[in-house]
């Protein structure tokens, strides 16, 4: 959404900065066939706060380390903004010419954010026509953030020696990982669900076709449901998600049933706290935009590989669950991912959606000198 347009010879990096975890993944394109040419991760610090001094020198050496030791070609980037620096808020107008979003964004929209309009970014994408009783109005979708965020964002990427070219949001970058599967003639009308399980947000996405119809962040995340486990069983943070892990993968079978069961019990109440949420996603987009209400959800992010986790979302959303498969179709020949605990690879969806940002900004401006901020 916020592209800052710079010259580049390789494509640009796709660069997820999490709160637990950095992923950075370079894609290339021969003839019909994208690939990976290099991808690497690392998973940081559990104790230190994210945002903190520490937080941010851990981050900028790790950028470094990742950037070496992946072989990636060239210093621009197109970043992730942190899910809780960014304000989302839908509004319906009644109009969607853009002079009078924008009167809307100086007056109603900066309120609501708290920001000033003409110091701090705010931008927008209209979702389509809404319905309220018997009217018609324009549903639009606005996106803002603080000057001093975006500032902290950007130093934080040249502080390791890359460019930021440019900055999009978690839902951008995720219904962009899965558009390719839309561009059908018999797909235009298709409504589709991307849910991704972060760590301190599940962010949902309603797309109709080609174009995103409805966006939600939820905080209830994996963190939120460490807490939970951690609170349960008396130990920390730390030893919660290193127990859940385990949970997740091959080793569960060397964690006691009594154990599975405390734990998943723990986070009964936050699981069904987020169904709930969900479910209230899909009625709000069924009855705002008379749409047929959603039968199937694809869940990224590396909450996704929680079994317990997404059977009690299956069973309280009654839709079909299916876990999201990012890199399907790409040729990973090039790189050594490591397949084993995660074969779907679901928690590579937002890099992967970057990195795609990348490729159509090289092919379609092949980045001009020229620096400008668009949607």
């Amino acid at each position: 959404m916020f592209e800052f347009l710079t010259k580049s010879k390789a494509q640009p990096i796709g660069l997820d900065v999490g709160h637990s975890v950095i992923k950075m993944i370079q894609l290339g394109r021969n003839d019909q066939t994208i690939f990976v040419e290099a991808a690497e991760e690392e998973v940081l610090d559990r104790t230190l706060e994210p945002g903190s001094q520490a937080w941010r020198e851990q981050v900028i050496d790790l950028l470094k380390t990742l950037y070496n030791r992946g072989g990636f070609r060239g210093q621009d980037v197109v970043s992730c903004l942190p899910g809780d620096v960014v304000k989302i808020k839908s509004l319906r107008l009644d109009s969607g010419r853009p002079e009078e979003i924008e009167d809307v964004i100086n007056t109603e929209v900066a309120k609501r954010f708290d920001m000033n309009p003409e110091r701090d970014e705010i931008r927008y994408m209209i979702a389509g026509d809404a319905y309220q009783g018997s009217e018609i109005k324009n549903e639009v979708i606005f996106f803002g953030i603080e000057q001093e965020q975006l500032t902290r964002h950007i130093e934080l990427i040249e502080a390791a020696g890359l460019i930021p070219i440019s900055l999009d949001t978690v839902p951008s970058a995720l219904f962009r990982c899965f558009q390719t599967t839309l561009r059908r003639r018999e797909d235009q009308e298709l409504v589709s669900v991307f849910v991704d399980l972060g760590s301190q947000f599940t962010a949902v996405i309603i797309g109709r076709g080609q174009e995103i119809a409805f966006v939600k962040q939820i905080p209830i995340a994996g963190d939120h449901l460490n807490q939970q486990v951690a609170q349960k069983l008396g130990i920390s943070l730390e030893e919660a998600a290193d127990l859940r892990d385990r949970l997740r993968h091959a080793d569960s079978d060397h964690v006691e049933i009594d154990m599975k069961r405390t734990i998943i019990d723990a986070m009964s109440g936050s699981i069904e706290s987020l169904a709930h949420e969900i479910s209230l996603c899909f009625r709000y987009y069924a009855v705002t935009f008379r749409g047929q209400r959603p039968t199937k959800a694809a869940f990224s992010g590396g909450e996704a590989y929680e079994s317990a986790l997404i059977e009690a979302l299956q069973k309280r959303l009654g839709v079909e669950i299916c876990v999201a498969e990012p890199l399907r179709g790409f040729d990973l020949t090039r790189v050594a991912f490591n397949r084993r605990p995660n074969p779907l690879m679901c928690e590579w969806a937002i890099a992967v959606g970057l990195a795609l940002k990348g490729v159509e900004l090289s092919e379609k401006q092949n980045l001009k000198h020229e620096k400008v901020i668009t949607v």
